[in-house]
């Protein structure tokens, strides 16, 4: 969530406002970079000028608004006397809260240097300041210590210090305060919630792209001209552009031009575009001797049109290897439905057991092209349908004779259709939301298909928060639509961690699956670049029919996990332990997506 959307919901003020007529009238103070004036604003969106006032340099990035390039007011005037004067005080309540200057010894890098001349900035403007109070003013000055002016988290330590200097003074303060009644009744006026501004907007501009369509980007919203503003619709389609991928930075203000009300979206384009490649690891182990490990890397072509075609390339390398490439057109500005032609080559080992013994090892090739014809659900998800034909081959590695499939090509003609909806807010540790997934795979002889079967896969999650605890519900089924059997090397494998915990990765293959799991987790830290750490566990059932290998277990099985997880910048690190019901028992380390 962006940091005005937060502070939309902290101020309870929504729209353009003259702050004169706010419940408490207000300034904010900022300072322009590029003229280094202090800019006060006695007008404007609140959480645009809240955002603008309190970025902090070195903290908190700059913003733009009405073509300026503003920082926290500190730099011009961290103790603004004169704007609250201009206001009609007559008494002025003012507290500095000025960073400390740091001591000489302190001074033994480069950081501590820019600091410090920061702070003698501050401190310049601090004392012209304090010049203009009156003997009537009242001056409240926190001992803060070692503490600076970015020490946001450290808030709940700063925090007393403020009230301890505020009782230094409580004798003046007193002097001001009115009659018990009196004070109710301006405390009432001032918690009048503010009627919203739903005046239509005559326009809505995006300037200053350069690679995305203006006119795409507007399709992402939902608020049109013509069309009352409103506050939760408006957030919802900043989160929307955001969430495209395409921009460092959304936000928007409204302004009057030429007798037009204009909705103007400052979309910052991400600087490092368009092209864009990630790399990332995956890395697992049972402490039992299977262990996995893949290096992994995406690259994407954005905006090579201007409906947004992108080029989409991943590929992997290590205990599997694929190479998937995809050019993704959508048909319209509005991009709601697309085309997207694919080619993909890969090789996967599959493990096969017998009870809790490894008795096979298969190599499994594929390599396919296909096409989709697709339609987006604006941010939930994707309906896919396509044709695609391939060859697969499985080949024995290790194992007895009697489990060879004897090494054939298998030819592929098939129609795959799939629906992926997402509202989850966290890929990994999702808090709130859900999300569902469905593929239907038919391998047909009309197509050239060698072994016709019909494949199908769903799965869902639901997850709910309950302040640092998380509730969630998952399910997953599979299984065949026909008389058709699946081929070896496409029915269903399961086991492993958060999967049939206890069981090894991939142990129970079978020719349907039904899998169902309550988990619970509770957030034990927070971070700062990432969402923190969890500690959980997880409840499963589920069953396996009709395996590959018989005598593996094909009724229903029960297992716990228990863990501990967060977040990383090569995905999410796991260290966990399972236990199977009567069964066996495994613990696991996973470092990007569990497999």
């Amino acid at each position: 969530m962006q940091l005005e959307t937060v502070l939309r919901e902290l101020a309870r003020v929504q729209g353009y406002h003259d702050f004169d007529k706010l419940p408490i009238p207000y300034r904010a103070v900022a300072t322009d970079l590029v003229t280094g004036k202090a800019v006060v604003f006695d007008e404007g969106e609140l959480a645009n000028v809240m955002r603008a006032s309190m970025s902090v340099p070195g903290a908190v990035a700059p913003a733009e608004y009405n073509g300026m390039i503003l920082v926290d007011g500190m730099l011009t005037s961290n103790l603004p006397v004169e704007a609250a004067r201009a206001m009609g005080a007559d008494i002025v309540i003012a507290v500095n809260v000025g960073t400390p200057l740091l001591k000489r010894e302190e001074l033994n890098s480069i950081l501590g240097v820019a600091g410090q001349m920061l702070s003698i900035l501050t401190e310049q403007n601090v004392q012209a300041s304090l010049a203009k109070l009156k003997p009537t003013d009242i001056l409240i000055s926190p001992e803060l210590g070692d503490f600076s002016t970015g020490d946001f988290d450290n808030l709940p330590k700063i925090t007393p210090l403020g009230e301890a200097a505020a009782r230094q003074v409580a004798d003046r303060l007193a002097q001001l305060s009115l009659p018990p009644a009196e004070y109710a009744a301006l405390r009432k006026r001032q918690q009048v919630a503010m009627v919203p501004d739903l005046t239509p907007v005559d326009e809505i501009r995006f300037d200053n792209l350069t690679r995305v369509n203006p006119q795409a980007a507007q399709a992402v919203m939902e608020t049109q001209p013509g069309q009352p503003v409103v506050q939760a619709q408006v957030d919802a389609d900043m989160r929307r552009l955001y969430g495209t991928g395409d921009f460092e930075h959304v936000n928007y203000r409204i302004v009057g031009e030429e007798g037009k009300r204009v909705m103007a979206v400052d979309a910052v384009e991400k600087a490092w575009g368009p092209d864009y490649l990630r790399l990332g690891l995956g890395l697992s182990s049972d402490f039992s001797g299977e262990t996995y490990f893949n290096l992994v890397a995406a690259h994407r072509m954005t905006w090579l049109n201007s409906l947004g075609a992108e080029f989409r390339t991943d590929a992997q390398l290590g205990y599997d290897n694929s190479l998937r490439m995809e050019f993704y057109q959508p048909l319209s500005i509005a991009g709601t439905f697309f085309v997207a032609p694919r080619v993909s080559v890969g090789t996967q080992r599959v493990s096969i057991y017998q009870q809790d013994n490894r008795i096979a090892e298969y190599n499994v090739s594929t390599a396919v092209g296909g096409i989709d014809l697709g339609m987006q659900f604006q941010q939930y998800g994707e309906l896919r349908l396509g044709l695609e034909g391939g060859r697969v081959k499985a080949e024995l590695e290790t194992g007895p004779a009697s489990l060879d499939p004897g090494g054939d090509t298998r030819t592929l003609g098939a129609i795959r259709a799939r629906l992926l909806l997402d509202r989850l807010d966290n890929v990994h540790f999702p808090r709130f939301g859900w999300n569902a997934a469905a593929t239907i795979f038919d391998n047909n002889a009309d197509l050239g298909a060698e072994l016709p079967y019909t494949r199908w896969a769903a799965s869902g999650r639901l997850a709910h928060s309950f302040g640092e605890n998380t509730v969630r519900l998952g399910v997953n089924a599979g299984g065949t639509i026909g008389n058709n059997p699946l081929p070896a090397y496409d029915q269903f494998q399961w086991g492993g961690f958060l999967q049939q915990s206890g069981y090894a990765t991939g142990q129970l293959i079978g020719q349907n699956l039904q899998f169902g799991q309550l988990m619970f987790y509770r957030r034990i830290a927070r971070g700062s670049l990432f969402d923190g750490a969890y500690s959980g566990l997880s409840l499963e059932i589920g069953k396996v029919g009709d395996p590959l290998v018989k005598g593996n277990p094909d009724g229903v099985l029960r297992s716990i996990g228990l863990f501990i997880g967060t977040d990383s910048i090569l995905g999410p690190v796991y260290f966990g332990y399972g236990k199977a019901e009567d069964g066996p028992d495994s613990f696991y380390f996973y470092l990007g997506k569990p497999l």
